[in-house]
């Protein structure tokens, strides 16, 4: 293999390999397709949590709720007729105090649901992940999911979640090995006191570490997502001129706007009144109608090919060619084409002007 050859296979990998950053429109693209750094765990473990503080925070107010709803069921319902419209009105009171006592749980949930999503992707809302795909029914690709190695880091990361709950389980249990044995012993509403006790202290306990976790898995799921947006120095280009154009046909298209400018630039050099050249490397075309313009105008310039062409023209249409060097450089530095003489110009182009018309007027005598 040629030493010229490997150089090109080596640039052709290299153009390829996936190592650029991605741009914002790749990033946008993403998005809308619903490709975004999020983690399915961290609202999951917020939830659970929350949960359970609220359990803890509002158990006293839905203990009392929950007592008066079986006092009333006990001292006032049972003794009732049993008619189609008395257990219609029981269950419409019941389901209505169930959902107040439920009440604070449901909106903390929400609350908490919907700030764990928006705090990792914002606000987004989009149809195309719910759209019918055959490629998502397909054995072969569902058979290439199962084995990849995303599914193996899910596999490892709920192995590591379970082993990690079942330890703190564990921990927990046999804390209160004696009082577990003793509940035998213990009244009803003890028994029921310590096994919520209980709960909701495994509750707060796996909550917290799942959102360690989750913030892990969070760190993993963008790390995971920034490189699959990932592009080659390819890509970039071809996406440049997708959104700006092929470079090739832009540069064209600048060469043909150059070549109309400068046509028209030529088509005014026949109006000037003179043309103040270097002699060889510059040429600058000035133009003054006092009816018209406060002061001269330069109406085109150019240097080397294009400032014979201006000569040339110039003498092919009888306007007067000078030579004055310093004047022709400082016009051509300083003023644009179709802007007038700068005010520390004016008595140099003031002069030349007037030996122009000068001799203009010698010929027309």
């Amino acid at each position: 293999m040629s030493q010229q050859f490997r150089l090109q296979l080596d640039l052709q990998w290299f153009a390829g390999e996936k190592s650029e950053p991605a741009t914002p429109k790749k990033r946008q693209e993403a998005r809308k397709k619903g490709q975004v750094a999020k983690s399915m765990d961290l609202p999951a473990a917020l939830i659970l949590l929350f949960s359970f503080l609220a359990f803890l925070m509002f158990g006293t107010y839905m203990k009392e709720r929950i007592l008066r709803m079986f006092h009333n069921v006990f001292e006032n319902q049972l003794t009732m007729d049993i008619t189609a419209g008395n257990v219609q009105v029981l269950f419409v009171d019941l389901v209505r105090q169930g959902l107040l006592i439920l009440a604070p749980i449901f909106i903390l949930v929400l609350v908490i649901a919907f700030l764990a999503n928006y705090g990792q992707i914002g606000f987004m809302f989009i149809g195309e992940p719910l759209l019918m795909k055959f490629s998502k029914i397909n054995p072969i690709s569902g058979f290439k999911r199962i084995f990849s190695m995303r599914t193996v880091m899910e596999f490892l990361k709920s192995s590591l979640k379970l082993s990690i709950i079942g330890y703190v389980v564990y921990t927990t249990l046999m804390a209160e090995k004696a009082k577990l044995f003793g509940l035998g012993h213990a009244p009803l509403e003890s028994t029921f006191s310590f096994i919520a006790g209980v709960t909701l202290k495994l509750g707060i306990k796996i909550g917290a570490i799942l959102i360690v976790l989750a913030v892990f898995d969070f760190i993993y799921q963008k790390y995971e997502h920034e490189k699959s947006l990932k592009m080659s120095k390819q890509d970039i280009k071809d996406e440049y001129k997708k959104s700006e154009g092929d470079p090739f046909i832009k540069g064209k298209i600048r060469a043909k706007q150059r070549q109309m400018a400068m046509q028209r630039m030529m088509q005014e050099v026949p109006k000037a009144d003179v043309i103040i050249t270097n002699p060889t490397h510059f040429a600058v075309a000035l133009k003054y109608d006092a009816s018209n313009m406060q002061a001269p105008t330069v109406i085109a310039k150019g240097t080397d090919y294009m400032a014979l062409k201006i000569k040339e023209i110039a003498k092919q249409n009888g306007v007067l060619t000078m030579e004055n060097k310093p004047l022709a450089r400082a016009i051509y530095a300083q003023v644009e084409i179709g802007e007038t003489i700068p005010g520390e110009l004016f008595q140099a182009v003031a002069e030349v002007l007037a030996y122009v018309y000068k001799v203009k007027g010698k010929t027309n005598g």
